[in-house]
Formats: C-alpha cells, sequence, structure tokens
C-alpha cells in the first residue's frame, strides 16, 4: 500500500496494491501492519456500508464530538464519490479549510479521516456504496454535523440538483456549529 498525507495535516490517502488478470483482481484492502508502519494506529471496531441509489446524494458533513469523536478508513466498493473533509480543529492553522478527493471503484483508494475533521460525500453515479471503518461506536448524543452548503467553507460539489436527507439539510453553518476540537 502506498500511503500519501494531505494537505490537511493527518489525512491521508491510501493507494492499495492490485493484481489483476483476465480473471478480475485482487487486493488487500486493509493491513494493520503496514497502516502502523505508516503512522497509522488506529484500532478500527465497526464497518459501516451505505448505498445511495441516485447520483448527487450527498451524505454530510458529519462528525462526532469528543470524547466519541471517530477516525474513519473511506472507501468504494461500486460506483464513484467526490468526498469532502473540513478541518474542524479550532487551533489547526487549516481550520475550516478543505479538500475533497475522488474516491471509486476503479481507482480503489481510500480516505483517512482524523478526528476533528467533519465528512461528507457526494455521489457521481447511480448506485453507489460506500464503506467505512470507525475506531469508535455511533454516539446519537455526540453526533453533529455542519451545513453542506455553507458559503463560508465554499465547498464546490459536484451536483446542481443535490439529494439531502431531512437532518442532512437542517445542520448549522461551521460558524455556529458545536465543535470541541482543539
Amino acid at each position: 500500500m502506498k500511503v500519501i498525507p494531505l494537505k490537511l495535516k493527518g489525512a491521508k490517502i491510501i493507494e492499495p496494491v492490485v493484481h489483476g488478470d483476465h480473471r478480475g483482481f485482487f487486493m488487500e484492502g486493509y493491513n494493520e501492519q503496514i497502516m502502523k508502519d505508516n503512522g497509522i494506529n488506529h484500532s478500527f471496531i465497526q464497518d459501516n456500508q451505505s448505498l445511495s441509489v441516485e447520483t448527487g446524494v450527498i451524505r454530510g458533513l458529519h462528525y462526532q464530538l469528543n470524547p466519541k469523536a471517530q477516525t474513519k478508513l473511506i472507501r468504494v466498493l461500486s460506483g464513484a464519490i467526490y468526498d469532502v473533509i473540513v478541518d474542524i480543529r479550532k487551533s489547526s492553522p487549516t481550520f475550516g479549510q478543505w479538500i475533497g478527493v475522488i474516491l471509486s471503484e476503479h481507482n480503489r483508494r481510500q480516505l483517512l479521516v482524523p478526528k476533528g475533521f467533519a465528512h461528507g460525500f457526494c455521489t457521481l453515479v447511480p448506485n453507489t456504496q460506500v464503506l467505512y471503518k470507525v475506531d469508535e461506536y455511533y454516539s446519537p448524543e455526540n453526533d453533529r454535523g455542519i451545513l453542506w452548503n455553507d458559503s463560508a467553507l465554499g465547498i464546490d460539489w459536484p451536483t446542481s440538483q443535490a439529494i439531502l436527507s431531512e437532518k442532512d439539510q437542517k445542520h448549522p453553518v461551521l460558524a455556529d456549529a458545536d465543535i470541541n476540537f482543539d
């Protein structure tokens, strides 16, 4: 696996080695030792999977407060997403900055999202399935979000017709969000 640090400290792209031939392919999706050798020392305890039937589904921007904050390792099983993370660590020099990357069944890239980041994605094709590992269980009382189209963030989402859950339509903007990351 190749681990590529991103401009937001702690965020990384993980590119697996893919062995393919006329039958298809084989790859290691996760290898604890390789992760540890690259400074990724998270103990992932739960896998979550979503299916988004339509193009333009936006899920996010989500995070959990401390002490139940989650590190996530995101990958796409089928389809493609534009995956976005926002630095919400108040003392970070990149607070409020975001990056977006394309994850797909074809590039097989994974995105490591550290604690202290809000996360969301937009589906680029129909019937997209996303799988992500987390290092903390879901905690409804610590579940929070930031409005996907907060103008202060200026995220350039690749859709003009966003499909959102009722919950994701009501998140506050970053300036009003409940954040306890320093």
